[in-house]
């Protein structure tokens, strides 16, 4: 079947970016909202045994995996191929390299699906080794995992679909699919867990369910375009081997990056309890911005970025990267600086119930205000990273960001130790361990290791993309207009923010009338401020390109 006419992504109305921004937006937030629904739905319905210790390791595992093969490495890989084959014009060779990527990547994952279930029980044993020492547990894990793994083949091929899709402008439906997760996990626990004799076997039926779902959905949008893979063998395919080879550098990045995360779980582990959960919550929140905006700019402009590559248009790459960090920079400081001023409201309204206690509140709030330093940094990594994707360059991003997690690394360890010899009164006396353990306050040195990290990230990626002369224009002008109006947008609310007394003694209907009426006062005074200070819409609609110059203001 032919392809229906091409849209060029550089060549489209660059208004259709700020429109695919807040479309792909959108539809994180309704996931985002439906994922909260999922964890309250999986609390009231399985609550915390061994059984569902078994199904988080057994879901865990894949989506471990899918970080690395799918949305991930192979995402990043293949989008910048696809779309210069795409700008050649050539509707046959496109049609060709995703079919032979099609079936490729169906080959080695089928492989790796196979080895995964019939493997279960060692897999088990390497990632919960505690699992041993109870085979009832031992052997409900292994036969969830069972059912669980194949969904890395199926979120895998989705991801391919997505990446096709968004290629060719269509954002939404690959942005949507992700929530069809959330929707089947729920409909399996409420409407499938009695069931079984085990009732949380449901909930690994619904992980599969929800992979043929996420699959199956994007179809007929991708039969639409001409674009249905017929998958064929394609290890031989220049397009699949160059994939291949821009993967090798982000797989290794992905790795480095859960060794990192494992360190901060381990320290995290020696501090005081309940600082795990006061850093979960917190990054919880800090990812909300984050995921909506950060994420979504970073997909949307990829493709046109490597549109752009592709023919090799500097001036419109540029232009289309400063109107990005521009973008990012008037939704992420406020987002940042909001969160800041109603970090204890919004942990206080969202998690304080039953055994969260209202010093829980306190912890927690202070980790989402370390790393509210950090939001307008990681969302700059989202914007900085295509413009190295889309070239093909996986290298130089994986490098900086090795750099940064082993920075991060570091930091780890030394703020812990600080902080913590301050708030034992200089005092390690006690021995380095017992002093970690009895001091609460110290997992926010974790989470300002990353805020510090994300910042040398950001500054690095610029650096190198200075170097080449692709950097973004930092407008500075328009920075002094959003932090303006991000401190009068923080002043107006918290004049109004009622004392944290009246937050805790204030029912769940109060808190969020009050937290609402906070945050529209507040996004109105921002957008009030930004118009007085001569900021307008069209500023932040399109790129904007002035006599073969591009320009971030």
């Amino acid at each position: 079947m032919p392809c229906q006419r091409r849209v060029r992504p550089g060549e489209s109305a660059p208004v259709s970016l700020l429109r695919s921004t807040f479309s792909f937006g959108s539809m994180t937030l309704i996931s985002r909202i439906l994922g909260f629904v999922r964890d309250v739905v999986l609390a009231r319905w399985f609550g915390a045994s061994a059984a569902t210790d078994a199904f988080f390791v057994a879901f865990k595992i894949p989506n471990f995996l899918r970080r690395l093969f799918a949305e991930g490495s192979f995402s990043l890989a293949f989008v910048p191929v696809l779309a210069e084959y795409r700008e050649r014009g050539d509707p046959a060779a496109l049609k060709s390299l995703i079919d032979a990527t099609t079936g490729t990547l169906m080959a080695v994952l089928l492989m790796i699906t196979a080895l995964g279930v019939a493997g279960a029980p060692w897999i088990v044993r390497v990632f919960a080794p505690g699992f041993v020492a109870d085979p009832e547990q031992l052997a409900l894990a292994t036969e969830l995992l069972r059912i669980t793994f194949p969904y890395l083949l199926l979120i895998a091929l989705t991801a391919l679909a997505g990446g096709i899709l968004n290629t060719f402008g269509r954002f939404a439906l690959p942005a949507l699919t992700p929530a069809l997760l959330n929707v089947a996990m729920i409909v399996a626990a409420v409407a499938f867990s009695t069931r079984f004799d085990e009732p949380v076997k449901a909930l690994a039926w619904g992980v599969f369910a929800a992979g043929v779902l996420q699959l199956t959905i994007q179809l007929p949008a991708l039969a639409r375009l001409g674009l249905l893979p017929r998958p064929r063998l394609g290890f031989a395919h220049a397009g699949v081997r160059r994939i291949m080879r821009l993967m090798v550098p982000t797989l290794f990045g992905s790795s480095v990056a859960q060794i990192n995360l494992l360190l901060d779980v381990l320290i995290a582990s020696l501090l005081i309890s309940g600082s795990l959960s006061w850093l979960y919550y917190a990054d919880r929140l800090m990812e909300f911005p984050l995921g909506l905006f950060g994420v979504a700019l970073s997909t949307v402009i990829l493709p046109s970025l490597a549109a752009l590559h592709a023919r090799a248009d500097y001036t419109r790459f540029r232009a289309t990267l400063n109107w990005a960090v521009l973008l990012g920079l008037t939704i992420g400081v406020p987002s940042a600086v909001g969160l800041a001023v109603l970090a204890q409201p919004l942990v206080t309204t969202l998690f304080q119930y039953g055994a969260f206690q209202p010093s829980d509140v306190h912890m927690a709030a202070l980790a989402l205000l370390a790393y509210c330093a950090g939001l307008p940094a990681f969302i700059g990594v989202k914007i900085l990273a295509p413009a190295y994707f889309s070239r093909q360059d996986t290298r130089t991003p994986v490098r900086v960001a090795v750099t940064a997690l082993v920075a991060n690394m570091l930091l780890n360890i030394v703020f812990v130790l600080v902080l913590s010899w301050q708030l034992a009164g200089r005092d390690f006396s006690a021995g380095l361990l017992a002093t970690l353990a009895a001091n609460p306050g110290a997992h926010v040195a974790l989470a300002l290791a990353s805020s510090v990290s994300g910042w040398l990230n950001a500054v690095l990626l610029w650096r190198n993309l200075r170097r080449s002369g692709l950097a973004p224009v930092v407008p500075v002008k328009r920075l002094l207009q959003v932090a303006a109006a991000s401190a009068l947008m923080a002043a107006a609310v918290l004049a109004m923010v009622p004392a944290a007394e009246s937050w805790f003694a204030a029912g769940a209907a109060a808190r969020a009338g009050w937290l609402a009426g906070l945050v529209v006062v507040g996004a109105l005074v921002y957008a009030l401020a930004l118009l007085a200070l001569g900021l307008r819409p069209r500023h932040l609609a399109r790129p904007a390109v002035v006599e073969g110059r591009d320009s971030g203001t």
